[in-house]
């Protein structure tokens, strides 16, 4: 079975890892900090943080922003759970709305639609690794800043709404010559192990807000929040006579590994000019051989404005139902190819439906999903692997259409 996408482990990820285990620094430490320092230097923000997930990233930054009980956050329907989940798990509302028809990321006009004094958050999502409308989003939230209601002293600092991005799929993708982390005020990346670069379990947080805020003590501030809310970490610790700590909030645990910093430093220093050109002649093959096929639509992933990560490939087939897309991913697996659907919106999961989420308010969004398959995209694709899976692609949608 052709995989869909398996990490890219070699001598080098390994030889790192190694030399971190023997360094005896294994947990949070020198690599960590290192992996920062480049983070920051590549996506051209001015502060970074390393945590142990995306999810992790996300929920801080709205406890970080004071968002509670009676605020909403605005998010796409078309989105993993994780997105939603840290919403609630704050005490918030997530307020779900509708995507693009031309691609799959959230609408700044139903965003628009859904501001009101409750707002406190928009979370937009570079699915599959596709930038969203920065530019017209950061001038939603200066637009409404009348709407704004602030409550404590950071709100009141941003005086609107801020702007979260979940970059999860997207380090590496460009708007109008940006890296996404300097695109908006906050931006959160994950490391997973799915994800182009990979720190096996992972995330970053990477810092871009606007004065007055000094973004270097908000890394500071969360270095706590991240690590029980204690004041020195193990490095600072191991400074002689430096032992003595304080515990100054209820912090959380969520702190980023020097193992896991040693898979990123090796990512991280062949990404651009490796792994992005690999995953950018997956991508063009691709619509090279699925071009002439009257049934697909191809994802848009490079445009004057844009460029993506190359995350996913999501096809979406036209005119079928969800059914029938079912049955195509069947017929592909059938030929022994691995493929995959991103994703099942939120409103259509059993929790989210109970607290009275109905996926028909949110039709576009429905619709690409339905028609959605996502294909292989890793480093160690061959030509003759991508020959294979559009083979498999254009027979299995022969058969369903047959």
């Amino acid at each position: 079975m052709l995989p869909f996408s398996p990490p890219r482990i070699d001598k080098k990820i390994v030889d790192e890892v190694n030399a971190a285990l023997l360094s005896g620094w294994i947990t949070t430490g020198p690599r960590t900090k290192e992996f920062e320092k480049k983070l920051t230097a590549y996506n051209g923000n001015k502060n970074t943080l390393c945590l142990n997930s995306a999810t992790a990233g996300l929920e801080i930054m709205l406890r970080w922003f004071g968002v509670k009980e009676g605020d909403e956050v605005i998010l796409p329907a078309y989105t993993y759970s994780a997105t939603a989940n840290v919403i609630i798990h704050c005490g918030a509302k997530p307020v779900f709305v509708d995507v693009n028809k031309h691609d799959f990321n959230i609408s700044t006009t139903e965003i628009e639609k859904h501001i009101n004094e409750r707002t406190k958050v928009i979370m937009p999502v570079d699915f599959a690794g596709y930038p969203c409308d920065y530019d017209t989003m950061n001038a939603l939230a200066l637009k409404h800043k009348n709407k704004f209601r602030a409550n404590g002293e950071v709100q009141e600092k941003l005086g609107r709404i801020l702007i979260l991005s979940d970059a999860a799929h997207s380090l590496g993708a460009k708007y109008k010559d940006r890296r996404t982390g300097s695109l908006t005020d906050v931006s959160v990346f994950s490391f997973h192990a799915v994800k182009n670069l990979s720190t096996a379990e992972g995330g970053a947080i990477a810092l871009n807000l606007p004065a007055p805020f000094d973004n270097e003590e908000i890394y500071k501030i969360l270095c706590i929040k991240t690590l029980h809310g204690q004041n020195k970490d193990a490095l600072a610790k191991t400074q002689k006579g430096n032992w003595r700590y304080d515990v100054v909030e209820a912090g959380y645990k969520c702190n980023m590994t020097d193992l896991c910093a040693a898979i990123g430093l090796v990512e991280l220093e062949r990404y651009e000019n490796d792994t992005l050109q690999q995953r950018k002649h997956i991508f063009d093959t691709y619509s090279k051989l699925l071009s002439q096929n009257i049934f697909i639509d191809l994802p848009p992933y490079k445009t004057a404005e844009k460029e993506s990560s190359y995350h996913l490939y999501p096809i979406r087939i036209k005119g079928v139902t969800e059914a029938k897309r079912d049955e195509i991913i069947q017929y592909i697996f059938d030929q022994e190819v691995s493929v995959n659907v991103h994703f099942i919106p939120v409103p259509c999961m059993s929790f989210y439906k109970g607290q009275g989420y109905d996926i028909t308010d949110y039709p576009v969004a429905y619709n690409n999903y339905s028609r959605e398959i996502s294909l292989p995209v890793y480093y160690n694709l061959t030509d003759d692997n991508l020959k294979t899976v559009c083979e498999a692609v254009n027979k299995a949608i022969q058969l369903a259409m047959r």
